[in-house]
C-alpha cells in the first residue's frame, strides 16, 4: 500500500476474457499494491481475486459507465494524494468499449501518472483469430440497439476500406447477422468469434450467409465478436 509521501499513480490492469491462466504476473503485483481497485461490478472482480489467490483484498469501488463522471476527479484527486489506483474491466482490457477515458483524461490533464498492464482484449483476439485482413481496421464496440441504427450504420459503412470489428451481445447476435446479411449481402465475409479463451469458444468464418446459418444451430450464449472484411474480399 501507499504511504502519504510515495507518488501515486493511475495503473489500467487487463483481465481474463476468460481463461485465468492468462493474468500475468505483473497484474497480479499490480492488484495486489492497489489502495483501491476501480471496478465495474465489485462482485465480479470480488470473485476473480478470490480466484487468483489475492486474499488481502484491496478497496474495490464501483466505476461504472453510470457513475464514471462523477467519480473520475475524486479519484484522480486521491491519485494526486499518493494513492495507487488500479483500474480495471469485467473481463479485457479497460476503457475498450468499457469506462476509463475520463479517468485517464482526467489524469492526463493534470499531469498524473498513467500506466498500463497489457493483456487480454476480446475485440484484437478475435481480429487476429478470424483470418480476415488485419492491416487496417475499425473497431465501434456495441451497435445501438435499434435495428434502424444498426442498418445505418451497415449502409454507412458497407465500402469502407477495412475491417470492422463490433461486439454484440446473445440476445441480438441473430438479429445484427440477419441486418449484415440484408445490407452488406449474403457472400460478405465475416467472421463471428463466441467464448473467446474460454472451453466452448467457437470462431465461424466465412460469408455471411453461411456463417449466419451456422451461428443460428449453435449455442447462443455468451458474448460475442463480428469481425467483417472490407467488400470484394474473399476468404
Amino acid at each position: 500500500m501507499s504511504t502519504p509521501s510515495s507518488t501515486g499513480s493511475l495503473t489500467l490492469v487487463a483481465t481474463p476474457i476468460g481463461n485465468l491462466g492468462d493474468i500475468p504476473p505483473r497484474a497480479l503485483e499490480a492488484l495486489r499494491q492497489a489502495d483501491c481497485i476501480a471496478c465495474e461490478d465489485t462482485r465480479v472482480s470480488g470473485k476473480l481475486l478470490a480466484k487468483i489467490g489475492i486474499e488481502t483484498k484491496p478497496e474495490l469501488l464501483s466505476y461504472r459507465n453510470e457513475n464514471e463522471i462523477t467519480l473520475a476527479e475524486p479519484l484522480a484527486d486521491r491519485i494526486a494524494s499518493g494513492q495507487q489506483i488500479v483500474l480495471v474491466a469485467d473481463a479485457g482490457t479497460p476503457a475498450i468499449s468499457d469506462p476509463g477515458f475520463r479517468l485517464v483524461r482526467a489524469c492526463r490533464l493534470r499531469g498524473l501518472p498513467v500506466t498500463a498492464v497489457p493483456g487480454p482484449c476480446a475485440a484484437i483476439t478475435a481480429l487476429a483469430l478470424s483470418g480476415l485482413p488485419s492491416d487496417g481496421f475499425l473497431f465501434v464496440g456495441f451497435l445501438p440497439p435499434k435495428r434502424a441504427a444498426r442498418i445505418r450504420f451497415f449502409n454507412e459503412y458497407q465500402d469502407f476500406g477495412y475491417t470492422l470489428v463490433i461486439y454484440e451481445s446473445c440476445h441480438r447476435i441473430g438479429k445484427c447477422l440477419d441486418d449484415i446479411v440484408e445490407t452488406l449481402g449474403a457472400d460478405r465475409a465475416i467472421s463471428v468469434s463466441r467464448e473467446l479463451t474460454k472451453l466452448h469458444e467457437t470462431i465461424q468464418s466465412g460469408s455471411a450467409g453461411e456463417v449466419r446459418e451456422r451461428v443460428a444451430k449453435a449455442s447462443q450464449k455468451g458474448e460475442f465478436v463480428i469481425v467483417i472484411a472490407k467488400a470484394g474480399y474473399v476468404l
